[in-house]
């Protein structure tokens, strides 16, 4: 019978050829590994090391907590947002914006970050608000904004339209029917969300 300290001590032994960012690299993307297949509640200390291939203390010794851990690892993960898309529509930028959105919902940090967010109680989430907002959020609503803008200079979109209500409503949609409705978010389905509800909100009174 192996035991648990056999274990570590192996792991530790594997490891010891890995050393400062390296190791370090490893033991964020076991994180993320486990955040994306048993969740947040699934997630353990012990879990993210075996994944690592190192002994609990190497990560103990970095991240005391396992709060610590996953911060630094959604930190790390999340995408560099590109610049919000110019296609000559308000229809075409957001139909853009929302592939865009449904790849990294779908994608591996993107699935840790659902994790967390549904998963956490209040006191918990209030620990991963920042790097959630100004690593996702903000960038996000940003890009909305300028296409929106865009839109009305263009004329194609009411020149109320850029508010904090009509902007939330794209991502709003796509986590709540993702949550409550286990939508994917093919193609056909971002289409049909953008011509039946954000292209009549949008629409310049009149038109």
């Amino acid at each position: 019978m192996v035991t648990s300290s056999w274990a570590d001590a192996h792991a530790q032994s594997a490891a010891s050829r890995r050393r400062g960012a390296v190791l370090e690299r490893a033991i964020l993307e076991s994180a993320l590994d486990q955040l994306s297949t048993v969740g947040w509640n699934g997630l353990t200390m012990e879990g993210v090391a075996a994944g690592a291939q190192t002994g609990k203390a190497a990560v103990y010794r970095r991240w005391p907590s396992k709060e610590d851990l996953v911060a630094d690892a959604l930190r790390a993960a999340l995408p560099e947002f590109e610049k919000a898309p110019d296609l000559g529509s308000v229809r075409a930028d957001l139909l853009e914006l929302c592939r865009r959105a449904r790849d990294a919902m779908f994608s591996r940090p993107g699935c840790a970050l659902r994790a967390v967010i549904h998963e956490c109680d209040t006191t918990e989430a209030e620990r991963f608000h920042a790097v959630i907002f100004t690593g996702v959020v903000e960038p996000t609503l940003a890009m909305l904004r300028e296409v929106l803008e865009r839109g009305i200079e263009r004329g194609e979109v009411r020149a109320d339209a850029a508010n904090g209500y009509v902007i939330d409503a794209v991502p709003a949609m796509m986590m709540y029917r993702s949550k409550m409705c286990g939508s994917e978010w093919a193609d056909g389905d971002l289409e049909q969300m953008i011509d039946q509800l954000m292209v009549p909100l949008l629409r310049p009174h009149g038109a």
